[in-house]
């Protein structure tokens, strides 16, 4: 048994060190590069949930440096049909993500950590399981689809929700698709990433991708 937790102690400070270089480069982008960036990402955004049309979907509100741009919800809910739900995380005390459906910017309050969250009710953590498709954050992810997160865990439960054939889509800042991030058991990958200068890029070696892709600019790999 020991030799199994030494395994996981290097993987989990693999991960530790990998966070601290990629959210060093983040913080060095201008807020030039950062709107531009927000703005190529939230363009391939739009473009694949008008192709889509997804009944319910989820995103998040980027925080920081994290590409997209705070107003993210608010681009993505005039891009969906008036009918469709827009859903986005409420981080729970256990770290666990239940889901609020995502109204206007004003129905957004802060939530500690840096977060904001929607006022509204409470749909429970498996919410996230209907969705046609789902946005999520990462500061890298491999070609496995693998993805490293900010090491709460958060998003590795709630994509354990969701049905293999979901479309599933981490949004990245360029240099951030690599090939290979350091991995544990528990870990969840996504199917696709978006990047300011590649768009849309679907992840042939994650588990649900199929050898063809169509629309947009998306790339199979």
């Amino acid at each position: 048994m020991p030799e199994f937790a030494d395994e996981a102690d290097v993987a989990h400070e693999a991960k530790r060190e990998t966070r601290v270089a990629l959210l060093a480069r983040r913080r060095s982008l201008t807020g030039a590069q950062r709107a531009e960036a927000a703005a190529r990402v939230q363009a391939e955004l739009i473009s694949l949930v008008r192709r889509l049309r997804p009944a319910r979907m989820t995103a998040y509100v980027p925080v920081g440096s994290e590409p997209g741009g705070p107003d993210l919800p608010a681009v993505l809910r005039a891009a969906l049909e008036p009918a469709a739900e827009l859903l986005l995380p409420v981080l729970r005390d256990d770290l666990d993500l239940d889901w609020a459906a995502y109204t206007a910017p004003a129905a957004l309050v802060s939530a500690g950590r840096g977060l904001r969250e929607p006022v509204g009710p409470r749909l429970g953590r498996s919410a996230v399981a209907d969705a046609g498709l789902v946005i999520v954050p990462a500061l890298a992810v491999d070609h496995r689809g693998l993805r490293l997160g900010r090491g709460g865990g958060s998003y590795d439960r709630a994509l354990a929700r969701v049905p293999v054939t979901t479309v599933t889509v981490a949004l990245l800042h360029d240099g951030e698709l690599v090939e290979s991030v350091p991995a544990q058991p528990h870990d969840r990958p996504v199917r696709a990433v978006v990047t300011p200068a590649e768009g849309l890029r679907t992840l042939a070696e994650a588990p649900g991708v199929g050898p063809h892709t169509s629309g947009g600019r998306t790339r199979a790999r």
